[in-house]
């Protein structure tokens, strides 16, 4: 594989810590949210909303690209990634994970078309493929 770029970050303290990248773009101070039994401090986030902000991103730039590959163009689209953790069945833990594209001005079916190929190019998809069921909602 040819490695474009490589970004570098370091987390101390686990969730109950902070996260930071190696260039100081990305700062963040974690905390276990109530939901699962931590002290959901304010002003504070959790792995999920990270993976959650960097998969809708990367999706829509691979809309974009798949788009342009199909002389199309998609302005004012927008994905919003749905990210739960859970136990799964055997003791672990798991992610449940919905991308949700508003991918305006194209028919149901052309959207459609759009988020299932841009799914099969996004680097966080394919990261996940096998081991996490991606569902795909798309609206126009």
């Amino acid at each position: 594989m040819k490695i474009f770029y490589t970004a570098h970050a370091t987390a101390k303290g686990g969730r109950n810590g902070h996260s930071e990248s190696s260039d100081g773009s990305v700062k963040a101070d974690l905390s276990v949210p109530k939901e699962m039994g931590g002290p959901g401090k304010p002003n504070t986030t959790t792995p999920e909303h990270l993976f959650a902000t960097g998969y809708a991103a990367c999706f829509g730039q691979a809309l974009e690209v798949v788009a342009g590959r199909h002389k199309k163009t998609v302005p004012g689209s927008s994905i919003t990634a749905h990210v739960g953790i859970g136990q799964n069945d055997a003791g672990g833990f798991g992610f449940d994970i919905t991308l949700e594209a508003h991918v305006p001005g194209h028919s149901q079916t052309d959207a459609e078309a759009l988020v299932k190929e841009a799914h099969t190019i996004c680097p966080y998809s394919n990261a996940l493929k096998g081991n996490v069921d991606v569902k795909l909602t798309t609206r126009v």
